[in-house]
């Protein structure tokens, strides 16, 4: 490990670390605008000049490799001459726009100008002009702010995998531009406002809207994918202005999806703000809590435990799931499920069911199946991770499911459960080299559990697993890559159909037939609420949706973004959202209404604050105990061996921006739609 001196301090790094990364291992701050530690290097700005002993001028620390013996000096007249020059450079086409520039207040180079610019500029000439670019919904340009670092194109090409960004022309008429006129079609194209050190590429759906010191910021977790990307929440006057990343290196890194950033308009739009009860005349009408509990619970008394049945959504809380399963327990109702989608998930096991290599586990693999999954759609961060491990070398990815572009090369094996019992009979070339490979991965998506075979195709994964060698000590490679929040802490829960109870099939087909009475919907809208038949439904959530529409007692709840919340994501990770605002007018917390409710029926549930359920949880289930923990599960017998049907795999997701109730009141996720549907069209002569 190299050896080196930074101002009078010996610091060792690792071999391949940059004289810039040693300085700052030293304790030293270097200024830099091109530099990103996560992407390659460029060495464009020329901002983190240092002076290196017996070098003949500055050096570029970012792009020289540290090395032993090196002497290091950072604050010398030599290079605070060189920076305040290069400043001065970077500042002489930089329109004079701060106080209309969206990035004021958190600019990189209004900060750097300050603490290493000079104090005025020797430039006479007219500034030069360049044209904005059209990126799309998302991305809002003010090309003359550009000062050329290329963290945008790196991010676009490397990351994002989608090279969709490049430089024009040279010297001072160089550019920064799409190749042609066409809208940004990564699905983490917004990563680039991070990234952008100056005002050049800002958030299109925040313009003009506030200044960072306006807002209150909130620590928080997404619940737009089963990912649980680390958020952080900025919120004014109770209402959600802009959501941004936090830096999580086992789950998100520092990306998140643009559905994540850009959806949180529709929080403010098609909200339930009041209970409603559907009246004689068949209409929805506002009423108090106490008449909708009322409603409620009449039906109730009229009804059996077994004729009644509760469906979880996608984005509940695990709070939530578990007053209600002690709800419809105590009410002696064994006919729960929070699987809306079918999917076929064996709840005796939870290996079974969770992505057992962790998220940062694809770091380690060498080798990767993907079956019945689109992940560039389904969870973007994720796949750019393992696009990042593609790009590292020695990653062979093959697929089983729909033809797709997920942003590196695959081998694609075929289209459906056949090829994937092939490749556990050994019989496809693929199973030799995960056979071979010393971390081998699969990834099983819900495309491939959701249909009716699902339970088979679940324990054929399970079989390829094992004969090919995916399960050694200290390694699980058997991976079920969900797409709702919710699935993964209601299945730790065990809010599945208990003795004698029925599935979500078996709830629709008991409710369209007479035999279910009752049907609790909390926030499930990705049903077929037609085949409710004449089912009294309750539906509690928090937007007028599907299930709203269809309800006879809406019971309006809070967002996510509007509770203290815990959340258990694709691998198992136990994380906690945090409120950021209030709900809207008399909407409440869910595990509150429930826990109201139960009183109203003689079933009070035993926790009266939200510590006492929280400590319930993890009486219930250990890892509800360790917060931001993944607790490896144990590796046993799960699916139902049988006949599969031939039907090729497809994916869940058939419009990435549009979800859930909340990307579905989103204007911004519309209008990316449409922007999507436009380069997809060819009547439209739009580059797609």
């Amino acid at each position: 490990m190299p050896k080196l001196t930074v101002n009078g301090v010996e610091v060792e790094v690792p071999p391949g670390a940059t004289v810039l990364q040693a300085c700052e291992a030293a304790g030293f701050e270097i200024p830099r605008f091109c530099y990103h530690e996560r992407l390659s290097i460029a060495g464009n700005c020329r901002m983190c000049l240092v002076e290196q002993e017996k070098a003949p001028k500055p050096i570029a620390s970012c792009a020289m490799p540290a090395a032993d013996n090196m002497v290091i000096k950072t604050n010398t007249p030599v290079v605070q001459k060189a920076r305040k020059g290069v400043m001065e450079f970077l500042l002489i086409n930089h329109p004079l726009d701060c106080p209309i520039c969206d990035q004021g207040g958190e600019c990189d180079l209004q900060d750097q100008a300050m603490a290493y610019g000079f104090d005025r500029s020797r430039y006479a000439e007219n500034k030069r002009a360049v044209p904005d670019k059209d990126l799309g919904p998302l991305v809002k340009t003010s090309m003359n702010r550009c000062i050329h670092c290329t963290r945008c194109v790196r991010f676009a090409t490397e990351v994002a995998g989608v090279e969709e960004l490049g430089a024009v022309f040279r010297g001072e008429h160089m550019e920064i531009s799409t190749y042609v006129e066409k809208s940004l079609s990564s699905e983490l194209s917004a990563n680039i406002v991070d990234l952008c050190p100056v005002g050049a590429l800002t958030a299109k759906p925040y313009a003009f809207m506030a200044r960072p010191w306006e807002l209150r910021k909130t620590e928080s977790i997404d619940v737009l994918d089963a990912l649980g990307s680390n958020i952080r929440v900025d919120s004014r006057s109770g209402e959600v202005l802009r959501v941004l990343p936090r830096v999580n290196e086992d789950v998100n890194e520092e990306w998140i999806s643009d559905k994540t950033r850009f959806a949180i308009d529709g929080l403010r739009r098609q909200r339930l703000d009041r209970p409603y009860v559907r009246g004689a005349d068949g209409k929805l009408k506002p009423a108090t809590w106490p008449e909708a509990f009322a409603a409620i619970a009449a039906r109730m008394s009229a009804s059996a435990g077994a004729r009644m049945a509760a469906i979880v959504g996608d984005q509940a809380d695990c709070e939530a799931v578990a007053a209600l399963k002690d709800l419809m327990t105590s009410l002696g109702s064994a006919n729960l499920d929070c699987r809306q989608d079918g999917a076929k998930l064996d709840p005796s096991c939870a290996a079974g069911w969770r992505f057992n290599s962790t998220i940062a586990g694809i770091d380690r693999a060498d080798a990767l199946l993907l079956v019945g999954t689109n992940p560039r759609w389904e969870a973007p961060v994720l796949n750019a991770r393992i696009r990042r491990r593609w790009l590292a070398g020695r990653f062979p990815v093959a697929a089983i499911g729909p033809q797709l572009d997920l942003t590196y090369k695959f081998d694609y094996l075929g289209a459906g459960p056949g090829t994937l019992a092939e490749l556990a009979d050994g019989k496809l070339a693929f199973a030799e080299i995960l056979k071979g490979a010393k971390a081998p991965m699969m990834i099983l998506g819900q495309g491939a559990l959701a249909r009716a075979d699902g339970a088979a195709v679940l324990a054929l994964a399970r079989r390829a697993a094992d004969g090919l060698g995916l399960i050694k000590d200290g390694w699980n490679g058997f991976n079920v890559l969900h797409t709702a929040a919710a699935r993964v802490g209601a299945l730790e829960l065990g809010f599945v159909p208990g003795p004698g109870g029925r599935d979500v099939a078996g709830i629709l087909d008991g409710a369209g037939k007479g035999e279910i009475d009752l049907v609790w919907l909390l926030g499930a809208d990705e049903i077929d609420m037609a085949r409710l038949g004449k089912a009294f439904v309750v539906y509690q959530g928090h937007h007028g949706d599907r299930g709203a529409h269809r309800a006879d007692v809406v019971l309006p709840g809070a967002a996510y973004t509007e509770k203290n919340a815990t959340y258990v994501n694709t691998e198992g990770r136990v994380q906690q959202a945090r409120i950021a605002n209030f709900p809207p007018g008399e909407a409440r917390e869910d595990w509150k209404i429930l826990r109201a409710f139960s009183e109203q029926v003689g079933k009070r549930l035993p926790y009266d604050t939200l510590g006492q359920l929280r400590a319930a949880l993890a009486a219930r289930n250990a890892i509800f105990g360790q917060v931001d923990r993944v607790v490896p599960a144990a590796w046993g017998a799960f699916g139902t061996p049988g006949p599969v049907d031939g039907t090729p795999f497809r994916s869940t997701i058939a419009d990435f921006h549009m979800t859930c109730a909340i990307s579905r009141a989103s204007q911004t996720m519309a209008q990316c739609a449409a922007a999507r549907a436009a380069a997809l069209d060819p009547r439209t002569g739009t580059h797609g």
